[in-house]
């Protein structure tokens, strides 16, 4: 085990364990048998007396079991996702027992193509069967079986890491507690692929495609590693900027910088991997397709019992964010527990690795709610949403809107802001909650907060949800921002029974009255001035009765409001209610 340093799990053995013998030999997907098969671990942090706090970390294509720390006390460069995993980070040890394993095919421990064949007493090399991640998924519940683990708080991948993290929810529903999935996608698309194609090529058009270092290999990498960044980093890193020189040579060789880099990237590898299992690794992410495999990726989610967090990177044109999206979409049609976050970020594919505090705050609070589920108990204090762009949402809205709402309700808040609403409405009348926002860090807000949250912008429409999908939506403060609000008013009505909607009254006498003196409103209700304000429309309470009229939605309930008086205006709304809460259905 490691040794405690401040901030780092300190020195971890990297062990190894037969997992598979001849006496039971390992069926793969592609109907070969394997065996033996051994398996190398490194684990951090202790389990706990409920035995309810493993985490599974899943590693990418070039990574390894070594994760965190360091295996000697001479180590330079400490486990690749050193960033995360250790005592008070994202991955806390002190609260978690983590176990990274690395992944059959491998090159470093795990049995893979560089591994004795016992029938040969050589290494296998392109003798090895093909392999699948279904197959080492399997291995790797076969290593935990070893380590007597019963259940895991969480299963957590980036890349292919974040394929093994759909195989293990999906083949393994009620073992896996949450599983994190980050910067992944559910299928190559062709352009993965044939990236894919080009670096086997490579290897395999190399004469010493057989031994340990090839030049294919580092052709192979440095293909794969412009993938994994986007045109934004390797401008800013790198731009037309000669390495060594301030005039062109007129020649062959490497002197852009980029090119050099490249150089650097492949030759390292080679002294590192092994060129075959590159090749078995890529043709395994190739082979992975829960659209082909299930039937749709619909159906593929159908009976898994996790809490998903699905996480992409907003400049990652390999795993792009749409292919996240799709799983979102898929697991949210199956009515799954799943948060989403796209993350900004200009560090591309690579940014799962570079990214330690947005993408570490999402996780933490994300294990943290999946171990112990916050406390029940009424929050004692409204928190607002933070910036310039974000309306304040009064206590008396968030009182009021409850008590428009039914216990027991399925509620989707759009634009829900920090999630305090929903988290009220938890505590005191124990809905189902969900909801969509479109700011990054209030999406990390609610994530902590153990809320299900999409970061999407409500105007791209809500076609994933199935008609009827809530008893009630809530519009809070949102209406008058919206581009488009014909579109998004009519999809609520379509995927909620009933729609609470609240927005400023831009017809409230002060308004009128800043008018007629010939300056922009400003009040309470509205404290934004004219050139930063998110409002882009300007409605009163007429306006809204109108629009209900013309798309065809019933108000029920009409709650003109003058300030925090939780106190219904009777006398001329239009002109003295600041604003106004209304519970609408469809007619």
């Amino acid at each position: 085990m490691a040794e405690n340093q401040a901030n780092s799990v300190g020195i971890v053995e990297t062990r190894t364990v037969k997992v598979v013998d001849s006496d039971s030999p390992l069926q793969l997907v592609s109907g070969k048998r394997l065996w033996p098969v051994e398996a190398a671990y490194e684990t951090y942090g202790q389990p706990n007396s409920a035995g309810d706090n493993a985490v599974l970390i899943c590693h990418a294509l070039s990574g390894s079991a070594h994760a965190a720390g360091i295996n000697s006390a001479g180590d330079k460069k400490p486990g690749w996702w050193d960033m995360m995993i250790g005592p008070g980070k994202a991955i806390d040890t002190n609260k978690y027992f983590v176990i990274c394993s690395n992944f059959l095919g491998g090159c470093s421990g795990t049995t893979g193509p560089s591994s004795i064949n016992p029938a040969t007493g050589k290494p296998y090399n392109l003798d090895f069967p093909m392999i699948t991640i279904a197959d080492m998924v399997k291995v790797q519940k076969l290593l935990l079986d070893k380590l007597e683990i019963k259940q895991l708080l969480g299963v957590i991948g980036g890349s292919m890491g974040g394929m093994q993290v759909l195989q293990w929810a999906i083949e393994y529903p009620d073992f896996v507690k949450s599983a994190i999935v980050i910067a992944s996608t559910p299928r190559l698309g062709a352009q993965a692929i044939a990236f894919d194609a080009v670096g086997r090529n490579a290897i395999l058009a190399d004469t010493e495609a057989g031994g340990k270092s090839t030049k294919g290999l580092a052709t192979a990498r440095m293909i794969g590693h412009i993938t994994y960044l986007s045109e934004e980093s390797m401008r800013k890193k790198f731009g037309r900027e000669l390495r060594d020189a301030e005039k062109y040579s007129y020649d062959f060789g490497s002197e852009f910088s980029v090119e050099t880099y490249l150089d650097y990237q492949g030759q390292s590898f080679i002294d590192r991997f092994d060129a075959n299992s590159y090749l078995y690794i890529t043709k395994a992410m190739d082979y992975f397709d829960l659209e082909r495999d299930y039937g749709s990726i619909e159906k593929a989610f159908a009976q898994t019992k996790s809490r998903f967090l699905i996480v992409s990177f907003t400049s990652d044109w390999l795993f792009t964010p749409g292919q996240s999206e799709e799983m979102v979409n898929a697991l949210v049609a199956q009515r799954k527990p799943v948060s989403y976050c796209n993350i900004l970020s200009p560090y591309g594919h690579d940014a799962f690795l570079l990214e330690p505090e947005a993408l570490g705050g999402l996780i933490s609070g994300f294990l943290s709610t999946t171990l112990e589920k916050p406390k029940a108990g009424k929050p004692s204090a409204v928190s607002s949403p933070k910036g310039a762009d974000r309306i304040k949402r009064l206590r008396v809205d968030y009182e009021l809107i409850e008590s428009l709402i039914t216990p027991d309700s399925r509620v989707l808040d759009v634009g829900c802001g920090d999630g305090q609403l929903l988290i009220n409405l938890q505590y005191d009348k124990n809905i189902e909650a969900e909801g969509i926002e479109v700011d990054q860090q209030l999406v990390g807000t609610c994530i902590s907060k153990g809320l299900n949250i999409i970061h999407r912008d409500i105007e791209r429409k809500l076609s994933y949800y199935p008609d009827g999908s809530f008893d009630y939506a809530i519009l809070s403060q949102t209406l008058q921002t919206l581009k488009n609000p014909h579109q998004v008013f009519a999809e609520l009505l379509r995927v909620a029974e009933k729609v609470i909607v609240s927005f400023p009254n831009f017809a409230h006498w002060r308004c009128r009255i800043g008018l007629l003196t010939g300056r922009a409103p400003r009040t309470k209700q509205l404290p934004f001035k004219w050139y930063d304000t998110p409002n882009i429309h300007f409605l009163s309470l007429k306006d809204f009765e109108a629009f209900c009229e013309e798309i065809g939605a019933k108000i029920e309930t009409k709650i003109p409001l003058i300030g925090n008086s939780k106190s219904p205006v009777k006398f001329a709304p239009n002109i003295f209610a600041e604003q106004a809460i209304y519970l609408t259905s469809k007619r």
